[in-house]
Parts: structure tokens; C-alpha cells; sequence
């Protein structure tokens, strides 16, 4: 018999794996091209030709016993170095090669970083809408989740709000930006708010708040300014990173953490996070992959696929008449139902439109529609949804 917590895992489901299954199904019957299928935040555009340059470097030049054996817990020394060095050009950090854990994607850092924090009843904060996995990350760390309500139409966090879900059990706060599902980039202002009160609350409970920052998607911005790095407003602060968007790599599970020295027991914390590593069952992080991104830290995804698709979906949309996030960021387009939350998605799967109900990210009357599609593929689409909206606002 298998545990009562996964029990209640499974009942509970991945509403958008469900979706992503339901359009293999449908396509099966209909045919791939009659199939709108938004569910999934699968990257739509090739991984830049380095990293198979790079693959392939490494498994001619490197001993196949050091390239395919173990390493330090917390990565190759030259993997995380690149990865210090690049984020300190970038953003003014002062990282070293020991401020960096590599791990088995952003979710693999999450628990990694939990895992090392959280005791027995801890609190964490989450912002609706947030990555419905939260929940369970928390939960396997035995941690408690604390959702600060949805903030629409902006979905900017309401900091008053937010200040309010601290208490003397608050151990961490996670923050996505930009955002998963709204495209939601937080500003300056936003991010000083919020460090202004984990400071103060610190204080005020002499406890340490983490602040674990989930950022798979900072390179995915449609405008000319980067988004915030978040670790330059608050010294508590864990970054999350996955080049799984970044460079179009969800399959290979490589990512890092970065913990600054400025993060109150750093070096204590560093440690834990290696060790957390083990005993999650990861060891480390996938040595071919580290080995080929260090080479890799400056390539990018073709954007302007991602924001082509994001323009044209977001001006049918709004000319249907549907209320949507305009998105700065990421590749997700956050609507706004006219009916049930539930009907709207079965009144969308009827015409073969699959998009995932906003319940499951905290935020309920909304749907996600993930645009990392072909840009024929949304042209193809753009019927089915004049008629979809047709037929949900006339109800």
C-alpha cells in the first residue's frame, strides 16, 4: 500500500499532465494539426546549436571514467565557477565557484533548498497565482504552505497582503518572476516592498526568512530592459535557476542554486543544500550536462518565436472579447473565464482548444494558455477560439 500523503498527491493530480495526455488522445482521433494543445510549458523552438556542439565536445575530449562518474555533491568546480562568473558580469554579484549548488532543474533545486531549511511545521509563503508543485515541495519538506491571495488584474503581489501571511512558523518565501501562468514581471518597487518586510519580520521574530527565488524563465523578457535580479534586494535570498527554458534543454534536468555569502549561515546553508542533494536521491547534478552549459552560459533561446506567438494571441484574444494578463514575460497567456472555470475548459476542449483551469495554479476563473507552440499552430487555433467565444458569451 503506498503512503496516505501520496495517496492524497495523486487524488489531487497534475491538472496539466492530465491535459498534456487528453491532447495525445484527441490527437490520436483527430489528427495532431486539429489539435490546439496549450497545456504543457514545453519549449517550441530547438536548443541553440552550441549545446549539441558542446555534447559532443565533452564526450570526445573528457576521460569517459571522470566524464560519466561521480563529482563533489554539489557539482563540477568548473561548472559552477562559469556559472558565479557569468552571474556577477551580469548583474554586479560577487559570487564564487562555492555560492553555487548544481542541480537536476529548478525543481530539483527547490526540494534541494527546502529539504536544507524547512523543520516540521515551517511555514512558506506562496503568491497566487504560483506553480501548483509548490504545494508538494513544501509538503515532502514537511513544511505548511501559505498562499497570499491572487492580486488581479496587475497580479503584481499585494505587499499588504503578503505582510499579513508572516508568522512566527515563517521559514521561507517563494517568489516566480516572471511569472508561471500569468507573464507577470516584478518590478523594482514590488521586490523592494516585499524585502523591506522579510527583513522586518525577521527582526521581529528573530527567525531567518529564506527567500526562494524560482527563476526558469529570466531570460524569457519581451522588453529591452532584464527582468530584476532578485538577490540583489534581499541577502536572504536562494536563487532557482533551469536552463530548461532558457536554452530549451526540459529534458536534460540541469540547473543551480546560488546562495550568496551574504545569506545570514551561508556556508552552513551551502553544506546542508549538498547534502540535501544526497539524500533526495539526485547525488548530483548530470555531469555531461553541466560540463557542455558552462560553455553555454551566454546562448539564447529564439525569443522572437515566443513573442510573435504572444502578440498574435494576445490581440485575437482581446478582439474576441476575452480579459487576458498582458504578459511581459515567460511564454503564458493568463485568461480571464466569461463562464465557470470548469465549463470554460470542457467548452474549449470541445473544439479541441486544451488549456489549463487557473485552480490549479491558486487562482480560480482563470486559464493558461502556453503559446510556446508552433506560430501555425496558434494561426490554425485562432478559429476554434472566435467560436468558442462566441458560444461562452452568449450564455
Amino acid at each position: 500500500m503506498i503512503s496516505e500523503k501520496m495517496k492524497k498527491i495523486m487524488s489531487s493530480g497534475s491538472a496539466i499532465r492530465a491535459m498534456f495526455e487528453e491532447g495525445k488522445r484527441l490527437a490520436a482521433i483527430y489528427g495532431k494539426e486539429n489539435v490546439y494543445d496549450f497545456s504543457l510549458g514545453n519549449p517550441s523552438v530547438p536548443a541553440p546549436k552550441k549545446i549539441g556542439e558542446e555534447l559532443k565536445r565533452v564526450i570526445d575530449e573528457t576521460d569517459p571514467l571522470a566524464l560519466h562518474g561521480y563529482m563533489t555533491n554539489n557539482g563540477f568546480s568548473s561548472t559552477r565557477k562559469a556559472v558565479a562568473d557569468n552571474l556577477n558580469k551580469r548583474y554586479g554579484s560577487s559570487y564564487g565557484e562555492d555560492n553555487i549548488v548544481m542541480t537536476v532543474g529548478a525543481a530539483g533545486g527547490l526540494n534541494v533548498a527546502l529539504k536544507a531549511i524547512i523543520n516540521e511545521g515551517d511555514e512558506v509563503i506562496v503568491i497566487a497565482p504560483y506553480f501548483g508543485e509548490y504545494d508538494n515541495y513544501i509538503s515532502n519538506a514537511g513544511g505548511v504552505s501559505v498562499v497570499v491571495p491572487p492580486n488581479p488584474p496587475t497580479f503584481l503581489p499585494n505587499t499588504e497582503a503578503f505582510e499579513k501571511c508572516f508568522t512566527p512558523k515563517t521559514r521561507a518565501v517563494i517568489i516566480n518572476t516572471p511569472n508561471n501562468p500569468t507573464g507577470v514581471v516584478y518590478d523594482e518597487y514590488t521586490l523592494k516592498v516585499m524585502s523591506k518586510i522579510m527583513a522586518r519580520k525577521s527582526d521581529e521574530y528573530g527567525n531567518t526568512i529564506y527567500l526562494i527565488s524560482d527563476e526558469p524563465y529570466r531570460e524569457l523578457i519581451y522588453s529591452d530592459e532584464p527582468a530584476p535580479f532578485v538577490a540583489n534586494h534581499y541577502d536572504n535570498t536562494i536563487v532557482g535557476y533551469s536552463f530548461s527554458k532558457s536554452l530549451s534543454l526540459p529534458g536534460e534536468r540541469i540547473g543551480y542554486l546560488a546562495i550568496s555569502d551574504r545569506a545570514e549561515g551561508s556556508k552552513e546553508l551551502i553544506a546542508a543544500c549538498g547534502v540535501a542533494t544526497r539524500i533526495l536521491g539526485f547525488v548530483n547534478a548530470p555531469s555531461l550536462q553541466q560540463l557542455a552549459v558552462e560553455k553555454c552560459l551566454d546562448e539564447k533561446t529564439d525569443i522572437e518565436a515566443y513573442d510573435k506567438n504572444r502578440r498574435l494571441l494576445y490581440s485575437a484574444l482581446k478582439e474576441y472579447g476575452f480579459e487576458c494578463v498582458r504578459p511581459d514575460g515567460a511564454f503564458y497567456l493568463f485568461v480571464k473565464c466569461p463562464i465557470e472555470e470548469k465549463d470554460f475548459v470542457e467548452e474549449a476542449k470541445k473544439l479541441n482548444i486544451l488549456i489549463v483551469g487557473g485552480s490549479s495554479f491558486g487562482c480560480e476563473g482563470y486559464v493558461r494558455i502556453a503559446y510556446c507552440v508552433s506560430h501555425d499552430m496558434i494561426r490554425s487555433a485562432l478559429p476554434a477560439f472566435e467560436k468558442l467565444a462566441k458560444e461562452v458569451f452568449s450564455k
